[in-house]
């Protein structure tokens, strides 16, 4: 059965399984990560804006390095023992056990911030043999179209959880299931949702696709045998220079990309000033448009290739942090220049920000879809999981340092602007890197 799986390849039924999961997790990021938790502790749970900003950066950038530090040796160890799918499974359950239990804190922000910094760090490890199926279900001449679809419909499921969350827990003035409203229990109760989606529209990737029977090792076996084939995929990433080269330009923009994911919506609720019901329609908006940038893209990224599609995606989002820097400050501007009434009533921060969202959103898809596109063209598929594992260091290694570098910087000037100007910054050397790149 195993073998069959391997060479069927661009079989309809492996794709939408496996881009099920994508449609499944979606929801974690974009509920939990991005836009309404993420809002929620810092506003309302934390004791203020600024510990909370700092809380929940360092949260990402512990998750970061954990999957930095063990993603290469979850990989070895499944290539080894074939327990990919298990250790997919067992992440995915804690997964979703943990973002359960973030209905139920209390107004320590210690307690929550653990609680949610487990849920992300078993999300991020099922992610790593995740991505590491798509060189098994798709030949490289049609994987950028996959990698685009898989994208393409987590950001739907995105969007749908999105839509769920907004219309029967945040917006009815009667919150249901007798929900408090008063204490924020409408908004926690996104994360039982989340929970409960997660593990519902996973199922199909577990019961379609096969693995094979896993060998008959001890923990001791599992563990050299992990030891010795890390150390010989550090000796063969020197041999595929292009991998390597990717790997560190990914290194640097993919930082810039997890830090405005993880504090946009916190961006947008303290220096932008959006309220919940804003930031959820944020959400839609940048989902709709993230769907249809990856669909668009990776339909492209099959004739123009992926390094292409990835400078572009770029250069669009260092446009767009840049706007959202300046958007609390260009009407003010504007006026002092033109003067008042020659200044439009629509052009005015919450607007300028949309616009930067939108364009955020429709280059994000791409870029992650195009970079996973390219890194499964140019990864030997003998090594694809130990080879994953370091496609997710290299997403990890340093992307703690992106959420700290906006702390410090919102922290040192007492505005989160400064901090997302660091991003830009993150976002031109990444560009400068895959530029050099060849493909």
């Amino acid at each position: 059965l195993y073998l069959r799986f391997i060479v069927q390849k661009d079989n309809k039924k492996y794709i939408w399984s496996w881009a099920m999961y994508d449609f499944a997790n979606s929801a974690f990021t974009t509920l939990v990560v991005t836009f309404i938790y993420s809002a929620f502790f810092t506003t309302t749970i934390a004791a203020n804006e600024t510990e909370g900003t700092t809380w929940w950066s360092l949260s990402i950038s512990v998750t970061a390095i954990f999957v930095a530090i063990s993603s290469p040796f979850i990989g070895a160890i499944a290539d080894g023992s074939f327990l990919r799918k298990r250790i997919m499974i067992f992440s995915t359950l804690l997964c979703v056990f943990f973002t359960s239990l973030l209905f139920f804190i209390d107004s320590s922000p210690l307690y929550a911030i653990i609680i949610f910094t487990l849920a992300n760090i078993a999300f991020e490890v099922g992610s790593v043999f995740y991505n590491s199926y798509l060189p098994d279900i798709s030949t490289k001449d049609k994987v950028g179209r996959v990698s685009g679809f898989g994208w393409g419909l987590g950001y739907l499921g995105g969007l749908l959880a999105l839509l769920l969350s907004l219309f029967f827990l945040v917006e009815p003035e009667t919150a249901p299931f007798g929900l408090n409203k008063e204490e924020g229990q409408h908004i926690l109760a996104t994360n039982l949702l989340v929970a409960i989606w997660f593990l519902i529209f996973s199922l199909p990737l577990f019961l379609v696709i096969k693995d094979k029977e896993s060998k008959k090792w001890v923990f001791t076996q599992m563990v050299v045998k992990a030891y010795q084939d890390l150390y010989q995929t550090f000796k063969d990433l020197k041999k595929y220079k292009a991998v390597q080269n990717f790997l560190i330009a990914r290194l640097v923009y993919n930082d810039a990309l997890v830090t405005v994911f993880a504090l946009g919506g916190i961006y947008a609720s303290v220096t932008i000033g959006f309220s919940f019901e804003e930031i959820l329609f944020l959400g839609i908006i940048l989902n709709i448009m993230a769907g249809l940038g990856a669909f668009v893209f990776g339909l492209v990224d099959d004739k123009w290739g992926s390094k292409k599609v990835i400078k572009v995606s770029i250069l669009f989002m260092m446009l767009a942090s840049f706007f959202a820097v300046l958007a609390p400050d260009l009407p003010g501007l504007c006026q002092l220049a033109f003067g008042g009434d020659a200044v439009p009533d629509f052009y005015n921060t919450k607007n300028i920000f949309w616009l930067s969202g939108i364009m955020i959103g429709f280059f994000a898809g791409p870029i992650q879809s195009s970079s996973r596109a390219l890194m499964t063209r140019i990864t030997p598929i003998e090594k694809k999981n130990e080879f994953f594992g370091f496609y997710a260091f290299s997403g990890k290694a340093t992307a703690f340092l992106g959420p700290l570098i906006f702390a410090w910087a919102s922290d040192f000037f007492n505005t989160q602007q400064m901090g997302l100007l660091m991003i830009f910054l993150l976002f031109w050397l990444g560009y400068v890197l895959i530029k050099r790149l060849v493909q």
